[in-house]
């Protein structure tokens, strides 16, 4: 089923690839050792060349690098730079970033939709035989027994089916710097820096600035959001060591004016500075607006902000209501600190905690004139622990970063007992963990929504409401 031949100091084995994993790899097995390959389709027999493991290796992983016989879901990637066979052609590796990009869109739904229904399974036990998602019976799927997801696409536009396609989304961009000053990005798990001259992800509005263009010397890093409501760009310089904001003047030369620019950096300190411009952008959302400076979190893709607040509103929909206590927890800069203030009104109460300064910094400017909104900088489950004593909430929107909101913030919640949850989740492994400790305290998943926010990657968000267990459980 697999042989192994030597092309130069890599090795590449012959796969026959299984069934997909979290994280973006297909499972493959070459003499009983697990190999996570990358760039491949399952069914797909693959040449695929090693880029980490060694003898003593529990399990490798690899690139493919040749089909042999291709999957009818496999396409023409539209992204050269992130192109397994085209960058291994020219001797090179792919960009990280666009891992699906070979594969047609409906089926890396699916694919997706399989990694959530094994992760809820094995670590939550959810659609397990006996087990009910808001009093229904799961039953088969045609991908195994447990629970039906979807995973529902995301238009571009408000009222549109127009997707582009799965590019043309991403408001907001990270990318490196090489040591000649051209913008680059890094290879997956590797410090190898592959100069790039489009980002066909990222929104027309961004790749209109042709940041590959500009002279990036003493530059280490740099980031730019582009909003989707239309107010300017800001790009974010991460200066080098020993760099002064002045030695900007290349970069900036070739930036249109209207562009604001920001500085960090070992010599700027670590707060930004501004160089030019407001040094933050302005976002709406649903009625809301925000500011969110140029190092402050916001939801990348140009929908997720209102479908995401949409959803996890809609969850708490008999919950919510005016004098209510809620809190909103890694709010960041208060994507759904605002709709929450609306719904419970002056009279309620609404905690917004989120421990990086920058984006709490942001959270308190938008928020600053409503005295029903909270805003704490601090580690969530410290603060939990202050407002134990305080009494409990009505709801809470928990929003962790991709590793979770883990053990101790979930046990505090299970002891607060709010009469809801709304969970939003960036990665399916992290939320089915805390869910099934969740589960094990009583609690029950009543919803399940997945948005595929993140085309083209393995990524996807989600948006379950939790209940508590009846009184007396």
């Amino acid at each position: 089923m697999s042989s192994t031949e030597e092309t130069g100091p890599a090795h590449v084995l012959e796969l026959r690839l299984g069934p997909v994993a979290h994280g973006g790899h297909m499972v493959a097995r070459h003499e009983g050792r697990v190999v996570f390959v990358r760039h491949g389709i399952p069914g797909e027999l693959v040449r695929a060349e090693l880029t980490d493991g060694g003898d003593d290796a529990k399990f490798w992983r690899a690139d493919v690098v040749e089909v042999l016989e291709p999957s009818p879901h496999r396409r023409d990637h539209p992204w050269d730079r992130a192109d397994s066979l085209a960058a291994h052609a020219r001797g090179g590796l792919p960009v990280g970033g666009a891992e699906f990009g070979h594969i047609a869109l409906p089926e890396q739904r699916r694919l997706k939709e399989a990694v959530i229904r094994e992760q809820l399974s094995r670590l939550a036990g959810v659609g397990q035989s006996g087990t009910e998602l808001g009093g229904t019976e799961l039953g088969a799927t045609g991908h195994g027994a447990g629970l039906d997801v979807e995973v529902e696409p995301v238009p571009l536009a408000a009222g549109s089916h127009d997707d582009a396609g799965g590019l043309a989304w991403r408001t907001r961009c990270s990318f490196a710097v090489t040591p000649d000053g051209r913008l680059a990005m890094h290879a997956h798990r590797s410090e190898t820096l592959i100069p790039v001259e489009d980002m066909p992800l990222a929104t027309r509005e961004i790749n209109d600035l042709r940041l590959w263009d500009l002279d990036l010397r003493g530059v280490e890093r740099l980031e730019v959001a582009a909003p989707a409501s239309g107010s300017a760009p800001h790009v974010l310089f991460g200066l080098a060591d020993g760099v002064a904001p002045s030695k900007l003047a290349g970069a900036l030369e070739g930036l249109d004016p209207a562009v604001s620019v920001s500085a960090v950096g070992p010599t700027a300190g670590k707060t930004p500075i501004t160089i030019r411009g407001r040094g933050s952008v302005s976002e709406h959302v649903l009625g809301h607006h925000y500011t969110v400076t140029g190092d402050g979190f916001w939801q990348i893709h140009r929908r997720a902000p209102e479908t995401l607040v949409t959803a996890a509103m809609e969850a708490l929909d008999g919950v919510l209501a005016p004098g209510a206590q809620v809190a909103d927890l890694y709010a960041g800069a208060g994507l759904f600190t605002a709709p929450l203030a609306a719904a419970v009104g002056p009279g309620g109460y609404v905690l917004s905690v989120e421990g990086a300064p920058g984006t709490s910094r942001d959270a308190r400017r938008t928020f600053k004139r409503q005295p029903e909104v909270a805003v704490v900088q601090g580690k969530v489950e410290r603060v939990l622990r202050r407002q134990s004593d305080q009494g409990s909430f009505d709801a809470v929107v928990l929003d962790p970063p991709r590793a979770g909101a883990g053990r101790d913030v979930v046990r505090q919640l299970i002891d607060m007992a709010p009469r809801a949850v709304a969970y939003v989740a960036c990665d399916p492994a992290s939320f089915a963990r805390d869910l099934g400790w969740f589960r094990q305290a009583g609690w029950r998943l009543e919803s399940f929504r997945a948005f595929d926010l993140y085309p083209m990657t393995h990524h996807v968000e989600t948006v379950g409401l939790l209940l508590p267990p009846p009184k007396g459980w």
